[in-house]
């Protein structure tokens, strides 16, 4: 892995272990801050808003500066916010800042796409974009049950200290091996409508409307998945972080191979991902009962549910290469908005009585459908092939 996509990997591990390890944390935020942990868990998803609604107005706010500073200014921010909400005396005042961090996180992703997308030839985006959100994914298998853990040891604000020494360490990498990437001459000066205009090409808003709903399908099964497994599967309590394990180890196999993916065959890649992730959904709900049928499914699904975000990101940053600033950190917003639906609608079908084993399902329906959107935007693509500003 080059140095400099080493860099913008580590920094991501870090950001992504922040956003992700507040949930090991409520019991103990909750407690030392005085509040419930339901409401400890509007930290989550205030995060999440912050990401989907202050990562664009971020980005467009800092759409001049150079690359590498942006880079080195979001990720400064972030080294100062961790020890911001380590020191907050009461909940609203750490909620606010998990807030500010938030939408220093959805610009940090935009940016670092872009950075680098740049500092591969054009056939290799899909595997950068891929290193990158390895980070993520990483984070979920390391970051999270270290951070955990040592909050449990040290107090929940250890947590944060030592997480802020984690994205300096990403930090430092930026600025040693992140070269300074200047915009082409030719290249026009950011402009906010010319970043809202391409908004307006079909296989970028297309792309934006299947990964909203894919997501769907993942978290309206993933944020229930340790009751089901618990009550519906049979798995002992004290099993189910193995079985999350594997799941996340599939995420960070499935990611890998869904960019190097990309670089062949972009647009089949995405298809057959989200081809697999609907029959991998069909085999959770048929063995739903089996703890060994399970383990192996969730592995690949996993692998399957990662694997098309490299493919899907990389088609959106190929066809916003002239305006780039907008679509880039629209990117997580669109999956936080999928993430913010698949709860909501797995929450509704609990409460209106269908039952664990439904969920499954409602993964196969909206991923046939992610896939119908995938054909129809390649079938226009190929089509016109050429990006035209509306």
């Amino acid at each position: 892995m080059p140095l400099p996509l080493f860099a913008l990997f580590f920094a991501a591990f870090g950001i992504g272990t922040n956003e992700f390890v507040i949930a090991g944390l409520l019991p103990d935020v909750s407690t030392d801050l005085g509040v419930s942990i339901p409401d400890a868990g509007y930290l989550i998803t205030l995060y999440a808003l912050g990401i989907a609604v202050g990562g664009p107005l971020t980005s467009i706010a800092i759409g001049r500066l150079n690359r590498k500073l942006a880079l080195l200014l979001l990720v400064g921010a972030f080294i100062a916010g961790q020890a911001l909400c380590a020191l907050a005396p009461n909940f609203a005042t750490l909620a606010v800042i998990r807030v500010v961090l938030a939408f220093a996180h959805g610009a940090f992703f935009g940016v670092a796409a872009i950075v680098a997308t740049s500092l591969v030839p054009p056939e290799r985006h899909g595997s950068a974009v891929a290193i990158l959100l390895a980070g993520i994914t990483v984070a979920n298998i390391l970051g999270v049950p270290a951070g955990t853990a040592i909050g449990n040891a040290f107090g929940w604000r250890s947590t944060f200290w030592a997480v802020g020494l984690l994205v300096l360490l990403g930090w430092a990498g930026i600025w040693l091996f992140v070269p300074k990437t200047e915009r082409a001459p030719d290249a026009p000066p950011p402009n906010l409508m010319r970043e809202i205009r391409v908004l307006g090409r079909q296989a970028v808003y297309l792309s934006f409307a299947l990964i909203v709903v894919a997501m769907i399908g993942q978290f309206s099964l993933f944020s229930y998945i340790a009751p089901l497994l618990i009550t519906v599967t049979g798995v002992p309590e004290q099993a189910v972080p193995w079985l999350l394990l594997l799941f996340g180890l599939g995420s960070t196999a499935g990611v890998l191979l869904g960019g190097r993916l990309a670089d062949w065959k972009l647009m089949p890649t995405l298809i057959g991902m989200l081809i697999l992730s609907a029959f991998i959904y069909a085999v959770i709900g048929i063995v739903i009962h089996q703890p060994v049928a399970m383990g192996v499914a969730i592995f690949i699904w996993g692998g399957a549910s990662f694997a098309f975000g490299a493919p899907a990101q990389t088609r959106i940053l190929r066809w916003t290469t002239d305006a780039p600033n907008l679509a880039s950190p629209l990117i997580p917003t669109a999956f936080n908005i999928g993430i913010a639906l698949g709860a909501t609608i797995g929450s509704v079908a609990l409460d209106r009585g269908l039952g664990y084993a439904a969920l499954p399902w409602i993964g196969v329906v909206v991923s046939l459908l992610s896939m119908l959107i995938a054909l129809a935007s390649w079938s226009l693509e190929r089509r016109s092939p050429t990006p035209v500003l509306p």
